[in-house]
């Protein structure tokens, strides 16, 4: 086989792989050619396909199997907590001027929350939560859901814009999915964007999308931690979302259940300027 012949039989081969990988695809390399050395070289490249494969569905299998046990696990735990909560309430109801029975109730409180959290990813990663997606009158909802800290943020004196089209637009979800992360943006604005005073919620059309800005002029995420948010329980002590989250699967959550309404959640951040979480919600044909 000449020089040439053969430069473009391993492009041709090359173009394939690379095919393969760019789409995730379970195809194979086929090279139709009499030069052995070839043949085997694609013999090889299909074995490690092969193998990538086997791990691929392998990793699948136990990510499913671990997903499952993790909501498995959370649900157990619920609930002899809500017993132990239970008992509590009652104690504290016969002993009103116990402090220290007043903590124990607030941090078992506390732990149920994390449990809480902990099952809802489970589940929304296992694909056991099943969201009645349709139309939502998304004005609405962040209009609420900004009046829900009105007082909060009155007592704060943080300066308030809110920027919502007169005319409602809505948006393709499920209402106590997308209230739910709204509110966990907000408040994540509040009590960590307090040194800039400032929360800002812009409600914007684009194309089929609908987007939610929110905004605070506080401290900020440094750029280098800014992509790692939304991982489940990312909580390097330099950034920002350990101090958001504590346990570091509120933005994990809202980012999934976003996703799960075929949109997303998008971050900017220049620190002590301007921090930006961007939701992402498919526009509701009217």
């Amino acid at each position: 086989m000449r020089n040439g012949s053969l430069n473009a039989k391993l492009k041709q081969i090359s173009r394939k792989l690379s095919d393969i990988m760019d789409q995730d695809s379970d195809e194979k390399v086929m090279v139709f050619t009499d030069n052995r050395a070839l043949q085997e070289l694609c013999a090889q490249i299909n074995r490690l396909l092969s193998d990538r494969r086997k791990i691929k569905a392998d990793y699948r299998k136990k990510e499913i199997s671990y997903k499952k046990m993790l909501s498995n696990i959370s649900h157990d735990i619920k609930t002899p907590l809500t017993v132990i909560l239970g008992y509590l309430e009652m104690m504290r109801l016969a002993d009103a001027e116990n402090e220290e029975l007043r903590k124990v109730e607030a941090k078992a409180g506390q732990v149920m929350e994390l449990i809480n959290q902990f099952f809802t990813l489970a589940k929304l990663e296992a694909g056991d939560m099943d969201l009645e997606i349709g139309k939502i009158n998304i004005s609405e909802l962040c209009r609420e859901g900004m009046l829900g800290y009105y007082d909060i943020l009155q007592g704060r004196d943080f300066a308030v814009e809110l920027s919502i089209p007169e005319k409602d637009i809505f948006a393709q979800g499920e209402g106590r999915a997308v209230d739910r992360i709204l509110n966990n943006l907000i408040s994540n604005a509040v009590r960590y964007g307090s040194d800039g005073k400032y929360i800002g919620l812009t409600l914007r059309e684009s194309g089929a999308y609908v987007y939610i800005d929110i905004t605070d002029r506080g401290r900020g995420i440094e750029k280098a931690f800014a992509r790692n948010v939304f991982d489940r329980l990312y909580t390097l002590e330099d950034s920002r979302n350990r101090e958001i989250q504590g346990n570091g699967l509120g933005l994990t959550i809202a980012r999934n259940l976003a996703l799960q309404m075929g949109g997303d959640i998008f971050l900017e951040s220049e620190p002590h300027v301007k921090t930006t979480f961007t939701v992402k919600l498919k526009k509701s044909i009217r």
